[in-house]
């Protein structure tokens, strides 16, 4: 896949070079206090890490998907990973923008590139993530761009700090879907 751009954004796929870079910029935007300078911030319900070296390090291997960025003037702005999934589909996750680009359709146009680069790469029809249900603003962000609640949930991993340390015991992860447009 040749980078694209779009909005003065450019996209990328990572590679082992961009570890660093992808766990600075997923903790910036989800844990800690650089994350409240944007509106992604899991701060209140979530401590510890978000992600680390070694996750990303696996998703930049994995065979069956990429981690795509997204860059601004020379600068890591937003990153996601996509994995092929059963059934003509992908996975959309560790989907972060840079605090202060939040609300600045940065995220928007990494998201329309990762499913334009899913439909491309694996003929994917659908596009299927799971976040935090207690995330009421993401999920309506999310249905806002075509992708709607399929009733599905999933267990919060509860006891496995690789994925944080809860802050409250009520957390657990709606799935959405969106179809793909051939």
């Amino acid at each position: 896949m040749a980078a694209g751009s779009e909005g003065g954004v450019g996209f990328r796929r990572a590679g082992p070079g961009d570890v660093a870079a992808v766990v600075d910029l997923v903790e910036s935007a989800y844990r800690g206090e650089p994350s409240r300078s944007g509106w992604t911030t899991e701060a209140d319900l979530l401590d510890g890490q978000r992600t680390d070296p070694d996750a990303v390090a696996a998703a930049l291997g994995d065979p069956g998907g990429l981690v795509l960025l997204a860059e601004a003037d020379g600068a890591l702005v937003g990153c996601c990973q996509l994995r092929s999934a059963a059934g003509a589909g992908a996975h959309f996750g560790m989907f972060a923008v840079r605090p202060g680009l939040q609300g600045r359709s940065v995220g928007s146009a990494l998201l329309a590139h990762a499913e334009g680069v899913a439909r491309q790469e694996w003929d994917a029809r659908t596009m299927r993530m799971e976040v935090i249900a207690q995330r009421a603003e993401l999920i309506a962000w999310y249905l806002r761009r075509g992708y709607r609640a399929t009733g599905e949930t999933a267990p919060f991993p509860y006891g496995d700090e690789r994925f944080g340390v809860p802050r409250r015991c009520d957390l657990y992860f709606s799935v959405l879907e969106k179809p793909l447009a051939p």
